[in-house]
């Protein structure tokens, strides 16, 4: 069946029309899906039963299910592991700053890149995530948790420039000022580096704020530790960074894991300030997440003094707030458990 939640408004109205149907209740039932948000399409109440009943045998309204939900103790951090239609998990997290909610969702169900400090490529790469499926996780938070999410972050399980189709449908289903309105400069994308990507989203999000996952300020150590530098090094990334920033005008984020002994040292901050200074860029330090399958520690105050010399070289910067720290919210934990899990179970 045709997942119809994944569907554009111009595409919903042609496929009502094949259903003989006029064009314009393509336009209702998109609102229904993308306004009122309903799970059923017994719930669109000015449709006539007729047509209800075709729509039930042309599409599913697909549901994503709660198989664990974790709420910090020491912030209004709260995890979700989502089981989806097919049994895969992914997680999402729902965070409160002062400007409000702000979601941080999945892109993919696993990750192809190899990070080698991230615990989302542990479980192996599974499968892309579809517009609906990306869609469904703020309207399942914003359901469970009785809250309006008001800022998105690309930055769950998954690279979403490896899932641009699917990411871009997302993108303009979730600003379509005919459904969710959502403007795409309260919308952060991150990526790990695939340059022809960051140049074609450049020319088709232009409010978009990119954030790049740098993580060392050289070819030699970001080939270590991330092994998408070997296919596009960095000079190809700033290059397209750059080309990000004069198409869209929009600064761009840099995000870097500060991981002690392997790109924490003042030496370290010296060259980062030096491949940066030509750039509109921030740069957001974040002491690593432990990951009991990964030797990385963090070192809050070297992150500290890495911040102090970027901005006394004049390159803003910031220390990433710590969030949900005691329930797992580094990216990628609760999926691999639940397959460990699932698997224990079939051994038995």
């Amino acid at each position: 069946m045709k997942d119809i939640l994944s569907m554009t408004l111009p595409e919903l109205q042609n496929a009502v029309q094949e259903l003989h149907e006029p064009k314009y209740r393509g336009a209702q039932i998109y609102h229904w899906l993308h306004v009122r948000k309903v799970t059923d399409f017994a719930q669109m109440t000015d449709l006539s039963s007729a047509l209800r009943t075709k729509l039930e045998s042309e599409f599913c309204i697909k549901r994503l299910f709660i198989a664990r939900r974790l709420a910090s103790c020491m912030d209004d951090t709260v995890k979700y592991l989502y089981r989806l239609p097919d049994g895969q998990h992914v997680e999402t997290v729902l965070m409160h700053y002062q400007h409000g909610w702000r979601l941080c969702i999945s892109t993919q169900v696993g990750c192809k890149m190899g990070c080698q400090f991230c615990a989302s490529t542990i479980a192996g790469y599974v499968r892309n995530l579809s517009a609906s499926e990306m869609l469904l996780q703020i309207d399942e938070t914003e359901r469970d948790a009785g809250v309006t999410v008001s800022g998105l972050v690309l930055m769950g399980i998954g690279e979403p420039l490896d899932n641009f189709d699917n990411v871009i449908r997302f993108l303009d289903l979730l600003s379509d000022q005919k459904g969710r309105t959502m403007s795409l400069r309260h919308v952060t994308l991150s990526t790990c580096g695939i340059v022809p990507k960051i140049k074609e989203l450049a020319e088709r999000c232009s409010g978009l704020t990119l954030a790049v996952s740098l993580h060392h300020p050289e070819n030699s150590g970001r080939n270590q530790i991330m092994p998408v530098n070997r296919k596009y090094p960095l000079p190809e990334l700033m290059e397209a960074c750059q080309y990000y920033f004069a198409r869209t005008g929009r600064r761009v984020t840099y995000e870097y894991a500060v991981m002690e002994g392997e790109n924490d040292s003042m030496e370290d901050a010296r060259k980062l300030a030096a491949l940066l200074k030509h750039q509109q860029a921030h740069v957001n330090l974040i002491p690593v997440n432990a990951v009991k399958e990964r030797n990385f520690h963090a070192d809050r105050q070297a992150a500290q003094r890495f911040m102090q010399y970027l901005e006394q070289c004049g390159i803003h910067a910031t220390v990433r707030r710590t969030l949900g720290s005691d329930i797992q919210a580094a990216c990628g934990q609760l999926r691999h458990e639940a397959g460990c899990v699932e698997s224990m179970k079939r051994e038995e």
